[in-house]
């Protein structure tokens, strides 16, 4: 635990090209933590990445990073197929855990993760930043409002443009890539958290990059009390870029855009028998307000939203997507 009034340390495992935007400029904004380390597979690599971005100490490899006594916590940028293994190795190490989504290959990883997390003292979390901005509050507490009537219909899609050439991890198997696994988990997320519980899926359609790597997936879910949700996203398709959240009940519906980034467009319109209206939101990101949790999590105790049971059945579902498509979950390595 960081002594008092003293920033989180934390220390980055996997010198990536997306931590600049999920880390270190909302760090550089927060003075509850301080980046201090970073390690990758080449140790040149990590030093480049260190010298551009003014971080103090370069580790020739991950576990040396984790043993680092002088840092509080790890962020975990690595291939989702090692997400399990270098979580477990944090927590060993008496050290808290920001975890890139998602959490672990599968469920029964993620079972055997939260079960070491709940015997420990440290804050262990996933990277769903989503669930930090202050739009998606504001879903949760229309939907719980009863404003919206009885649930009846919740519809949520993100697909993106990644080309396979210059994001060759995402649609690698043994690394535990595809659509579901890199977009379609801020949407198994989402249907749980709107929908209230944890979905049965109905059915699942892949369109295939390869051998088991979905680029599209789609999947139909049932909750127990009676409403549907569906599941939209692609790494390649031709929808190019779609975002969208769609929340329909019997006295209303709430819709908005870019739900996996909601700071990207923080708008939410709202049509019920009350009429229609707007809310908007700061542009300040999702994951700046992740790290503020995260921080104060470590700092104060402070509970967070997602969480390894959250993940346990986020992976459930994902799990039994793949199941319902014909393919073969993802495995760790």
């Amino acid at each position: 635990m960081p002594g008092r009034g003293a920033p989180v340390r934390i220390g980055i495992l996997g010198a990536s090209r997306w931590a600049p935007m999920t880390l270190l400029k909302p760090a550089n904004e927060n003075t509850e933590v301080a980046v201090a380390a970073v390690a990758a597979r080449d140790a040149s690599r990590a030093r480049a990445f260190a010298d551009k971005h003014g971080i103090g100490r370069v580790h020739d490899g991950y576990a040396a990073l984790v043993a680092d006594p002088e840092l509080d916590a790890v962020y975990d940028l690595l291939p989702t197929n090692v997400h399990g293994r270098w979580t477990r190795a944090t927590l060993e190490a008496g050290k808290h855990v920001l975890c890139q989504k998602p959490f672990t290959t599968h469920a029964a990883e993620a079972r055997e993760i939260a079960a070491l997390a709940a015997k420990s003292d440290r804050v262990v979390m996933e990277a769903l930043q989503y669930r930090y901005h202050p739009l998606t509050a504001r879903v949760e507490q229309i939907i719980a409002s009863g404003e919206l009537g009885k649930l009846d219909r919740i519809e949520v899609a993100v697909c993106v443009l990644l080309p396979k050439r210059s994001n060759a991890n995402a649609y690698d198997y043994s690394l535990a890539g595809g659509a579901l696994m890199n977009t379609g988990i801020y949407l198994a997320d989402m249907l749980r958290t709107f929908g209230g519980s944890t979905p049965e899926v109905v059915s699942a359609k892949a369109k295939l990059d390869g051998p088991q790597v979905d680029r599209v997936m789609t999947a139909e879910v049932r909750f127990a009390s009676g409403h549907t949700g569906r599941l939209h996203c692609a790494l390649w398709s031709s929808s190019l870029f779609r975002a969208s959240a769609n929340v329909i009940g019997d006295r209303g519906q709430l819709r908005y855009l870019s739900p996996a980034a909601p700071h990207v467009l923080p708008r939410l319109s709202i049509r019920t028998t009350e009429g229609k209206r707007v809310e908007r939101f700061p542009r300040r990101t999702a994951y700046a307000y992740q790290l503020d949790a995260f921080a104060g999590a470590v700092l104060r105790g402070e509970p967070v939203k997602t969480t390894p049971q959250g993940a346990i059945e986020n992976m459930t579902v994902i799990d039994a997507i793949y199941r319902a498509a014909g393919l073969s979950l993802r495995q760790p390595s």
